[in-house]
């Protein structure tokens, strides 16, 4: 269980308690419909990230140079699909740790993002070799 985690279970039950101290049962109520409306809006915004996300091929980012200009360390996966408003191709084994997804953009340049327990921990950015054109005679 992470910082973040704990912080919000605390701060929930710090919310719930001074209600409770405050205005007794109505004050829970309050409490718990203002927690009910808070995970509604963060599961709002999941459901048109990944909608968003529906609409576009698998794997597949504008540019792949930018994506890797973005990312930062401990950004999590949703944060990443929001970026990149496509889900990435797994190339790891489902529900294996770490997960390893991959964004490619139309110069086939690749984003490689690892995450570890839906964080992310380290990504590389693979760029084609140039080829040199050749004239036609």
């Amino acid at each position: 269980m992470n910082f973040n985690r704990i912080l919000t279970l605390t701060g929930i039950a710090v919310l719930t308690v001074g209600a409770w101290q405050a205005f007794g049962w109505p004050g829970i109520a309050l409490a718990v419909g203002g927690i009910v409306m808070w995970v509604l809006l963060h599961f709002t915004r999941m459901v048109t990230i990944l909608k968003k996300a529906a609409d576009r091929p698998i794997g597949h980012v504008a540019s792949a140079v930018m994506l890797n200009a973005k990312l930062r360390k401990g950004a999590t996966l949703m944060h990443v699909i929001a970026m990149t408003r496509s889900l990435g191709l797994l190339q790891t084994e489902k529900d294996t740790q770490p997960e390893v997804f991959t964004w490619t953009d139309t110069s086939e340049s690749v984003v490689t993002c690892t995450f570890v327990g839906g964080r992310l921990t380290e990504w590389t950015l693979v760029r084609p070799e140039e080829r040199p054109e050749v004239p036609n005679p």
